[in-house]
């Protein structure tokens, strides 16, 4: 998530509409490192993006999966992850392993199958508690972009009181937006997980 401070000019050299498009560009992309911590939590359907992210030791560098291999969804509860360099399928297999997925993974020497189990109540509670601890991430992303914002507008010298304040309400509102969007993507995902 982002949790860095604006990057602005000082504010005597900055307009109240370069800060919220700022604001508004920082948020988007909160919303967007959301949306791939989303893909990475398992539903009852396979997802190449459940593992994608992961990283794989290649001859000593850390190499995200998706660079060495093709992963499909043959079925819907199959991947299968097809090397482009055969003599790499044993790291592989380790960081499936390794990682949080809990899948072992069926290698037959030209590709690798991962076979997703029916989800237990108990694992779709769990996938839901995740989501929401992530959603929540998000959330505070996006209200310290806010506060950001609105420590910058008051910094703009001169600007009258009722400038501050609507400038304030219109990054308020950008704040509800993709508050709102985080919430609508965690509803439809949590349908996703907790439906059999």
């Amino acid at each position: 998530m982002d949790g860095m401070g604006l990057s602005m000019p000082e504010p005597d050299e900055i307009s109240i509409e370069e800060i919220q498009l700022e604001a508004e560009d920082r948020m988007e992309k909160s919303l967007d490192a959301f949306k791939r911590d989303m893909q990475a939590i398992r539903s009852s359907r396979a997802s190449p993006a459940m593992v994608q992210h992961l990283t794989v030791d290649y001859y000593g560098t850390a190499t995200p999966l998706q660079q060495l291999a093709t992963i499909n969804v043959p079925e819907a509860r199959m991947l299968t992850i097809s090397p482009y360099d055969k003599s790499v399928m044993t790291d592989i297999e380790k960081a499936i392993l390794k990682s949080d997925l809990n899948l072992t993974p069926q290698n037959d020497g030209n590709l690798i199958r991962l076979i997703l189990p029916e989800l237990s109540g108990e694992r779709r509670q769990e996938l839901v508690k995740q989501l929401k601890n992530r959603l929540e991430e998000a959330r505070v992303s996006i209200r310290n972009i806010r506060r950001d914002s609105n420590d910058a507008i008051k910094k703009i010298k001169g600007l009258p009181e009722d400038e501050i304040r609507g400038a304030q309400d219109d990054v308020q509102k950008l704040t509800d937006r993709f508050i709102g969007q985080a919430e609508e993507l965690a509803r439809s995902k949590e349908q996703e997980i907790t439906t059999i």
